[in-house]
């Protein structure tokens, strides 16, 4: 069984929705960043980690690559085009999407209030807005990878409703009908419910 160690309101959520698409039992421990939980788990305080017997991992998108492999699901092979392919959509989405959304939460109440530079959320919002266009036109099935849902969809989905909740652009007609139908999946709704 797994420890999730980081708060639901979290990258912590990906975690929690991923063993639940997975049917995997874990421990959830709803540790704010740098508590000592948090700590304990990781010297940097940063959420989410995952507590696999001895072993911690840190990095919500480490996290859900280990478990995609290791239970065989949600992801493509190693090794394979498609493995690749489908790592190319999850470092995009890292680094076009959440890295812009993080960029802006650092600066809305992450850092100390005389490092903010809150003027610099408008150009995050156009940026965001760009991005996202790109991932719409490269959605061609259900999914990002077709007509299997893999990493790269739950990291997006996740995005998409931090995107909202932040007051950044709409993401346009295509992917909000993608994110709503991942959204309804039972897992998601279950990782949503928890306190």
């Amino acid at each position: 069984m797994y420890d999730v160690i980081g708060t639901r309101a979290s990258r912590a959520f990906r975690v929690l929705w991923m063993l639940e698409e997975l049917g995997q039992e874990y421990t959830h421990i709803p540790a704010a960043p740098r508590s000592e939980e948090a700590l304990a788990a990781n010297p940097s305080g940063k959420i989410p980690a995952l507590r696999d017997g001895d072993a911690v991992l840190t990095d919500s998108a480490a996290i859900m690559t280990f478990l995609a492999d290791k239970h065989r699901a949600l992801t493509n092979a190693p090794g394979t085009i498609a493995r690749a392919r489908q790592d190319a959509f999850t470092h995009q989405i890292l680094d076009d999407i959440d890295g812009v959304l993080w960029a802006a939460a650092r600066h809305s109440f992450i850092l100390p209030e005389e490092q903010r530079v809150p003027e610099v959320k408008d150009s995050l919002k156009w940026e965001y807005a760009r991005n996202i266009a790109r991932l719409s036109d490269a959605l061609e099935g259900l999914f990002l990878m077709g007509e299997e849902m893999t990493v790269p969809d739950m990291l997006l989905t996740h995005c998409l409703g931090w995107a909202q909740k932040a007051g950044f652009p709409d993401a346009g007609e295509k992917l909000n009908a993608y994110a709503a139908a991942i959204m309804a999946r039972p897992a998601f709704q279950k990782a949503a419910a928890l306190p």
